[in-house]
């Protein structure tokens, strides 16, 4: 499972115009589920989310999660992130899960974000959507639970 997690002051996701999903302050996270991710890569991601530490303290450090800050996600999923494009030039998708496993996965991954006291808003599952933010920072770190980066 990838992610790029993206600090945000806001972010807002529409779908054929209509504001579908919108949050303050915390992170946007761009989510893609792999062919062999399972339940433990959800857990393990949300868990990540959830805990990694990009907000500022007092001291204007990054030592603060999204526990500490009440900060919510804006949780989209972007199969291109397993997009591979280093031959040719087309990607290629095929490391990317399909229906129904993609879809239970990331509707997993924000189920255990709200499990751990996480606001989540949503994107629109396999729908062409319009991403708005404002990164902060700007601050995007990329994740990976199968630690290929």
């Amino acid at each position: 499972m990838r992610a790029v997690v993206q600090r945000v002051s806001r972010a807002a996701v529409r779908v054929a115009g209509a504001t579908i999903g919108e949050i303050a302050d915390g992170a946007a996270v761009l989510l893609s589920v792999g062919v062999d991710d399972d339940e433990r890569d959800a857990i393990a991601m949300a868990e990540k989310v959830a805990g990694l530490r990009i907000f500022a303290d007092e001291h204007g450090l990054m030592n603060r999660s999204l526990h500490d800050t009440g900060g919510a996600v804006l949780l989209i999923s972007q199969f291109t992130l397993h997009g591979d494009a280093r031959r040719g030039r087309r990607p290629s998708f095929v490391a990317a899960a399909k229906e129904p496993q993609a879809r239970a996965l990331y509707q997993r991954v924000g189920a255990a974000l709200r499990a751990l006291d996480v606001g989540v808003a949503y994107g629109e599952f396999g729908a062409a959507m319009e991403v708005e933010l404002v990164n902060s920072g700007p601050v995007t770190i990329l994740l990976d639970t199968k630690r290929t980066f």
